[in-house]
């Protein structure tokens, strides 16, 4: 790790995005809808959709790589096949070209791909296929560079190369005409320029260019060409549910341009700032390996020797390589590396998005040492080359025993069972519980009252803890808590816990849990008829998410500007109650918007009226200022006095803030510090 484990927590900023679990997910939890994907088959490229005009020379599959959410295509006519952003291990599209009697003479990238490494040069060395590529990528790999309007013949099938900038600069669509169509395409391939439900992020440039400038690009994409086709127009895009790639994609394999000119929240915003402000808004950073896959599709990935296994290293060398900065990273399931295992090594379950999180997780170029069994660490080793990590240090020899045998150093984690856990919650004895998920999910449904340190801030935020209390990670299914309890024992916590089977443990024994309410919800109830009204949130919760979750809510204050200069929320903004109910941009935005008044009756009203029109999550403060200062025991501070916090500027979507005046020029008088200080 090079001794600095601050450095992991920038390279891990959007684990947000992911939510993962393993393949024994039974119950998915909401925002956890991959949990059933996570199987063996999802490790391998998957037949999904095939189009066989009988009789008019025509195939057309698509394929998918559950674990990256990763759609790549192969289109037949006239002999010929065309592979189109195919993944980097191609014996899929090798297998069936050969069944179908087809030769691959050409493949096509929409743009150079940052989530994983592509499978265009182990294609071209397999089948010696022509690459075809947008002459604006200057791919650095022999290939044939086309341009806008261009055409790639394929028997009596056609595509026409449309370039659509936007998610990148070199992002283009493929228009494909079977054979017989007339003007309108058959199909379109869109890459990652438009997703079922969303469109491709454009922050992945770095410093080469910003984000709004590419978003911008990405709406005129829209305008200008796709939202001419038809409504009819299927379109198939390279990434689903679950890709790192954009944000709120569906689950869906296809979609019409008609239903996203309907339903894709971005593409409802018909002026180009306010798209580009809703495309940009709250866009974390691009975990760090993206940058390098991409480094590596534009130059041209090297080849490389699937079936080639790690060195195997005696256990002895492999404490020495840890020692001096080697990542161990031990790819079991949760439950046998509870059990035991080399101490100091993280476990990155074989059985979940391994790809991902060990892009994540484990920074580019530093040498990692693979531990499990030789099935595991060989299957680990080959699905890390899709995400461009070659070359592991080695592996450990003969796995656990073998160094237990060599008498080193072994951790373990004690799981807990849910219903254990909840009776010591009930007699006041349980252990500090952190939940490591997503914030957005730890306010929509969790186990009770417990910490929300998210996996990514685990390095930094545990310092609030102490290292010598027990502390039991929770997350879905134990995938991620169990990768949170590993990284809580590299930093030496002494007493570390996995709650079993997660969350979803939890609700199959029938537990309670809390939602976004704070209320509590027995697991067997009946469904509730759904009716919008807005969540009230009590003040000791409010300060929870002060404190702990800064950034990932919006606090809007409708009182009037004087009671507001006076004394307000850290973070807060001021705004007119009417403005707020009319202004539209309230009702946009991913993160929870909290209303808060001086009583909590007007701020209702408010919620309740936003509740009606948006399905952002509205969230209004119970009792108003009032109550969070009565049950902060300090009384409500006087006209005058000095202010709580003060507000930041507005932030993009939302509504303008009226003006505050300055506060007055008053000493400083002694009270009891505000939440959030």
């Amino acid at each position: 790790m090079k001794g600095n484990l601050e450095r992991w927590l920038g390279l891990t900023a959007l684990v947000w995005v992911l939510a993962v679990t393993g393949a024994r997910a039974s119950t998915p939890l909401p925002g956890d809808a991959e949990a059933a994907t996570h199987g063996d088959e999802a490790a391998s490229v998957q037949l999904v959709k095939e189009t066989e005009q009988k009789g008019s020379d025509f195939v057309f599959r698509q394929y998918n790589l559950a674990v990256l959410s990763h759609y790549s295509y192969l289109i037949g006519s006239g002999g010929e096949a065309l592979i189109v952003d195919p993944a980097r291990d191609v014996s899929r599209y090798l297998k069936d070209a050969q069944e179908l009697g087809l030769k691959i003479t050409k493949v096509y990238l929409t743009h150079s791909h940052a989530d994983f490494v592509a499978g265009h040069r182990e294609l071209a060395k397999a089948t010696g296929a022509e690459i075809v590529v947008n002459e604006a990528t200057g791919a650095g790999y022999p290939h044939k560079p086309v341009r806008d309007g261009d055409t790639v013949v394929l028997g009596k099938a056609r595509g026409v190369v449309v370039t659509t900038p936007g998610h990148t600069p070199d992002g283009t669509c493929l228009y494909v005409y079977g054979p017989g169509a007339g003007t309108n395409p058959t199909l379109v391939l869109t890459g990652d320029t438009l997703f079922i439900g969303s469109v491709g992020r454009p922050d992945l440039m770095g410093e080469g260019m910003s984000a709004a400038s590419l978003a911008e690009m990405g709406f005129r994409s829209w305008t200008d060409k796709l939202s001419k086709l038809p409504d009819d127009t299927r379109f198939f895009p390279a990434h689903g549910a679950g890709s790192l790639c954009g944000a709120h994609l569906s689950d869906e394999p296809v979609s019409t341009i008609g239903e996203q000119r309907r339903d894709n929240v971005y593409l409802q915003h018909k002026d180009l700032a306010a798209y580009v402000m809703a495309v940009i808004d709250g866009l974390p950073d691009a975990p760090q390996y993206f940058k390098h896959n991409a480094k590596l599709n534009h130059d041209g990935p090297p080849l490389v020797a699937w079936d080639k296994a790690p060195t195997a290293l005696p256990a002895a060398d492999v404490l020495a390589r840890g020692r001096q900065g080697a990542w161990l990273i031990d790819v079991r399931d949760a439950e046998a590396f509870a059990a035991a295992h080399p101490q100091n090594a993280i476990n990155i379950g074989i059985r979940g998005r391994f790809e991902t999180w060990t892009g994540i997780m484990i920074p580019w170029g530093d040498p990692f040492v693979l531990v499990g069994s030789d099935d595991e660490v060989r299957e680990a080793a080959f699905r890390l080359k899709r995400v461009g990590y070659d070359s592991p240090a080695g592996s450990l020899q003969g796995g656990l025993d073998a160094w237990k045998q060599a008498g080193l150093p072994v951790g373990s984690l004690k799981l807990v069972a849910p219903r254990q856990l909840y009776q010591q919650m009930q007699a006041g004895t349980a252990p500090v519980i952190v939940d490591v998920r997503l914030p957005s999910e730890w306010m929509g449904l969790r186990i009770g009252n417990v910490l929300n340190i998210p996996l990514n801030r685990l390095f930094i935020d545990s310092r609030r803890l102490s290292k010598d209390m027990p502390v039991l990670a929770v997350c879905n299914s134990a995938y991620r808590s169990s990768m949170g309890a590993s990284v809580l024992r590299k930093l030496g916590f002494k007493d570390v816990l996995n709650l079993e089977g997660g969350g979803e443990a939890w609700i199959a024994a029938g537990l309670p849990t809390l939602s976004a309410t704070g209320a509590g919800h027995a697991a067997a109830a009946a469904p509730a008829r759904a009716i919008r009204l807005p969540d009230r949130i009590s003040s000791a919760d409010l300060k929870r998410m002060l404190m702990d979750l800064p950034g990932t809510f919006e606090v809007v204050d409708v009182r009037p500007p004087a009671q507001f200069a006076d004394f307000n929320l850290p973070g807060s903004m001021n705004a007119d109650i009417a403005d707020v109910i009319a202004n539209p941009s309230y009702l946009n935005g991913a993160a929870p918007l909290v209303i808060v008044d001086r009583d909590g009756s007007l701020a209702m009203a408010v919620g309740g009226i936003l509740a009606q029109k948006t399905p952002r999550t509205i969230k209004v403060l119970f009792g108003g200022l009032d109550a969070y200062w009565n049950e902060s025991s300090a009384p409500m501070p006087p006209a005058g006095s000095p202010r709580a916090g003060s507000p930041p500027p507005p932030a993009p979507g939302v509504g303008p803030a009226t003006p505050s005046p300055a506060p007055p020029a008053t000493p400083e008088t002694p009270k009891k510090k505000s939440a959030g200080c």
